[in-house]
């Protein structure tokens, strides 16, 4: 089935929306900035051998699954979260990597603190991509010129290629960096935003993933030129509120400000204990639902984590903190461990204890990311299931044996403020 567009129906709202947008964003200049094939150009920086050779990153064995590849890998079909077997089957000669956590966020920060010195703001939406706010700095050096010296110095600093796009969006820049790949960069000027989007893929657009690309082909819409072209109430009409977002994006409108990035920001939960308790059991139960139900909200976020913090308070009130930096993950066999470390090492006066906490900081967008290469693709559906399961009937509905104990842990979702699932047999 195809539609047939009404070119010359442009409605008082499309155009309302179109001269609000031009009011707007008269003077912005965003650039998006995104570090090519990271894992792999970690890993080639790390050995030089693996230079020009089809790189697969991720589980290594038959049940993993690709975190990432390299472009020649690419050639062969082979993309992100397809199943190692098929992946191997594609590309026999392809060299298969299980992945360093810790050497990739060692990178990130690396490329996050060159970032932080030159420019005022920025934004990290995951550890390997970068918005930045260059608003105002056309009067002093040029913003194209900022950008390409800042691309220059994270390249020579790091030895990592990074590309980027510049415009007056988030929207129109991030597809921008996509067509500037490989280690290249593109400006579009102000103006020209619908028609570099026009001949492009429309699932080039940054929230069209496979399900609404389907639906969009099925209807015949293949390129961001049908969509410039389709009145907005069309849109919605078919697609819902989605439908005015994806037309908005397709003709390069995108209000949405750079938000500030800050390394401190957090989520934690503590519990102050009816009568002090020195029952080991009950202690190490509390802080395992604690820790698993942070790292289900981490997921349900879709964010990562870098810091593990533990808190003891003794009946004598003195309290005690440890962390430790860990690589970013939001799985809980690799976090679980790290905090009840961190609890065994703390936990050694013998007093009763009032308080015990836990804390997650160092949060970035990406959730699945990162961890893809040291996980197989029996654990990620794992993980899914069961948050599928704590989504429809609440926090605890899957939880260790070793946290059975701990009762009422569900809390409110610290990134939107929503209330945890209600349950049958809970009150308002």
């Amino acid at each position: 089935m195809s539609v047939r567009v009404n070119l010359k129906c442009d409605s008082k709202l499309q155009i309302c929306i179109e001269n609000n947008y031009k009011s707007m964003n008269n003077n912005r200049h965003i650039v998006h900035m995104d570090l090519d094939t990271f894992f792999v150009s970690c890993e080639r920086l790390l050995d030089s051998k693996l230079n020009g050779k089809p790189i697969l990153i991720g589980g290594t064995s038959d049940r993993g699954v690709v975190a990432s590849c390299s472009y020649e890998a690419r050639a062969f079909g082979i993309h992100s979260a397809m199943p190692m077997r098929l992946a191997k089957q594609l590309c026999p000669e392809a060299i298969v990597l299980r992945g360093n956590s810790g050497i990739y966020s060692k990178f990130s920060k690396t490329v996050t603190d060159v970032i932080k010195e030159s420019v005022p703001l920025y934004e990290k939406t995951s550890v390997d991509e970068f918005y930045i706010d260059l608003t105002g700095m056309d009067k002093f050096f040029g913003c194209h010129q900022l950008a390409t010296n800042l691309r220059t110095r994270i390249i020579k600093e790091t030895g990592l290629p990074i590309s980027f796009g510049l415009s007056a969006n988030k929207t129109v820049s991030k597809i921008a960096t996509g067509e500037a790949k490989p280690n290249n960069q593109i400006q579009i000027l102000k103006g020209t935003e619908k028609p570099f989007l026009s001949p492009l893929s429309v699932r080039k657009i940054p929230m069209v993933g496979e399900v609404t690309y389907r639906s969009l082909c099925d209807l015949g819409i293949k390129q961001i030129k049908t969509i410039q072209e389709m009145p907005l109430e069309m849109m919605q009409r078919v697609f819902g509120k989605n439908g005015e977002t994806i037309w908005k994006k397709a003709s390069g409108i995108d209000n949405s400000p750079v938000v500030q990035y800050t390394e401190r920001k957090s989520i934690s939960t503590e519990r102050t204990f009816e009568k002090d308790t020195t029952d080991v059991r009950k202690l190490e139960g509390i802080i395992t639902a604690m820790t698993e139900n942070l790292i289900y909200q981490l997921r349900r976020a879709d964010k990562l984590t870098a810091c593990v913090t533990v808190k003891i308070r003794y009946s004598d009130f003195q309290t005690y903190t440890q962390q430790k930096q860990i690589p970013y993950s939001a799985a809980d066999h690799k976090i679980l461990p790290v905090v009840m470390e961190i609890y065994k090492k703390l936990y050694q006066r013998r007093l009763l204890v009032r308080l015990v906490g836990v804390r997650f900081s160092h949060l970035v967008a990406g959730g699945q990311q990162i961890d893809l290469f040291a996980d197989n693709d029996k654990i990620i559906n794992l993980y899914q299931a069961m948050d599928k399961m704590r989504e429809r009937y609440g926090d605890r509905a899957v939880i260790k044996a070793s946290g059975m104990g701990a009762k009422s842990i569900s809390r409110w979702n610290p990134f939107t403020g929503e209330p945890p699932p209600l349950l049958a047999n809970r009150r308002q």
